[in-house]
């Protein structure tokens, strides 16, 4: 988890662990984090007795209301096998201090650290301001400076069934990921939906495609072949960043040629991937959520739309 006001803003007030700076092997990169409340953590900086003892400094942290800064080496005091060591930054975030983010690059000193900002972090600032140069995270100076994150990505998922649920949770905790899931009524979708997930129901599903985003990416996978072919329909009509169908490579020829007798050509239809996923993993529902989302992650790195494999 990078830094997302959005999260945060969702928990607060929470403490926000994240590693600060690391040396030789260690489990996560300089950035990760987790969220801490009295009850809950959101995200990882590792596993094992590092986020053990991490968790319990931030839920002290949280109770003296106080930031802290902490260095560990991992083999001596931890135990653990890595062998390196990680500076944990736990902040205590509440509505203040998220209202007072006013832009996307966030700078702090490090507590007990001079409040004056050094001229090599105002360099960094004033090169992300002119030049749009975003940093990575990390110290400087005893700052600590990051970017914030904001959704990159609007997936659409239409269809709380089985499938739908595998690809919601693998998908949910990403944080460059906006998802959105549809369906027709409210018990059509499980108890303990993510709270990063945003629902939308309605009795005509096909109705709320007007709704959607140019650039949204689309997965369909409903309970009916009908509404899955005027979910389709609509969407080759007004377009998007991505379409993905649940289905066989006979489904994708029937879906072909209805879409094309209501008069969408080749050329769109190509676009449409179907099956989605990766058949070679299987039909397992959460076997169709392992290859939806390898394909959505590869294609980000590949600044690709492909939201599947073609069988």
């Amino acid at each position: 988890m990078t830094f997302s006001s959005e999260s945060i803003r969702r928990l607060a007030p929470v403490a926000r662990v994240v590693v600060a700076e690391t040396k030789g092997s260690v489990p996560r990169e300089v950035g990760a984090s987790m969220l801490v409340t009295e009850d809950a953590v959101e995200g990882t900086i590792g596993g094992g007795a590092l986020e053990f003892e991490a968790i319990k400094s931030a839920r002290a942290a949280l109770i003296a209301g106080a930031d802290r800064f902490e260095r560990q080496p991992l083999g001596p005091s931890l135990g653990q096998c890595c062998g390196g060591a990680v500076s944990l930054l736990t902040e205590i975030w509440d509505e203040s201090r998220l209202n007072a983010l006013v832009s996307d690059v966030i700078a702090r000193p490090l507590p007990g650290k001079p409040e004056e900002q050094p001229l090599a972090v105002k360099r960094i600032l004033t090169n992300h301001r002119s030049k749009g140069i975003m940093p990575k995270p990390g110290i400087v100076s005893g700052w600590m400076i990051e970017p914030v994150t904001h959704p990159l990505r609007s997936i659409w998922v239409w269809g709380a069934g089985h499938v739908g649920r595998a690809i919601v949770s693998v998908l949910a905790p990403l944080p460059e990921l906006e998802v959105v899931w549809i369906d027709t009524a409210r018990d059509r979708f499980p108890t303990g939906i993510p709270p990063s997930v945003r629902t939308l129901i309605a009795e005509s599903p096909a109705d709320l495609v007007k709704q959607a985003p140019i650039h949204a990416e689309h997965l369909v996978l409903t309970f009916s072949h009908a509404l899955d072919l005027e979910l389709c329909h609509r969407l080759l009509s007004q377009g998007f960043g991505g379409l993905g169908l649940i289905g066989s490579a006979t489904k994708r020829a029937r879906f072909r040629s209805r879409l094309g007798a209501l008069g969408h050509t080749s050329a769109q239809i190509d676009r449409m991937e179907c099956p989605i996923g990766d058949p070679a993993l299987g039909k397992h529902p959460q076997a169709i959520a392992l290859g939806v989302a390898a394909a959505i992650l590869k294609s980000h790195h590949e600044g690709t739309e492909m939201l599947g494999e073609r069988a």
